[in-house]
């Protein structure tokens, strides 16, 4: 079923970089992005990151961010472990979560976000960001989530392509929603 905005997000617990648990109730009364990544060593998915950790202080108030990966934990600890994430990153090993939120795959979307998005793949893959090993589903593609103080889903954006997320300025803004509620 797919989730849209103004559902209820889904309760979601899975072992995070750390080896540690997560649960998402922790998160209660607080806002927060929710995003579904691609395989661990996607560069697409950790250029993201990258970015979310590099531009993390500019999030307000006490929003924060949660990173799901369809990867196996070791696999995640050998690609994603150099992100000194202020957030929790995630593995889904056995794609539970992206199934409850209907995550979707695409062979185009694939083809599309490596015509389209090419320059970022490269500089990822620049950056270290090599998909060398390919453990979860190369055809998965982003889905992102904003949810409000009140576990609401405010955004439910699933992506078209392997390195379609929402702009960053649209994360800003609803920062800022969420700092007058």
């Amino acid at each position: 079923m797919t989730v849209h905005a103004g559902d209820r997000a889904l309760p979601l617990r899975l072992t995070a970089i750390n080896g540690e648990d997560f649960d998402i109730a922790s998160l209660a009364g607080r806002p927060y992005l929710l995003s579904f990544f691609r395989f661990a060593s996607c560069p697409f998915c950790n250029m993201r990151v990258h970015e979310l950790v590099k531009r993390f202080d500019e999030f307000t108030n006490d929003f924060t961010v949660v990173a799901v990966f369809d990867s196996p934990l070791d696999n995640l600890q050998e690609h994603a472990a150099d992100h000194p994430a202020p957030f929790p990153i995630l593995a889904d090993e056995t794609g539970q979560y992206y199934e409850r939120y209907s995550v979707q795959r695409s062979i185009l979307g694939v083809i599309k976000g490596m015509l389209t998005r090419l320059p970022i793949a490269i500089r990822g893959m620049c950056k270290g960001y090599v998909p060398t090993t390919i453990k979860g589903s190369m055809t998965t593609m982003p889905a992102i989530f904003l949810i409000d103080r009140d576990g609401i889903v405010r955004v439910a954006h699933y992506g078209k392509d392997e390195g379609d997320h929402l702009p960053f300025d649209d994360l800003l803004a609803f920062c800022a929603t969420q700092d007058k509620a």
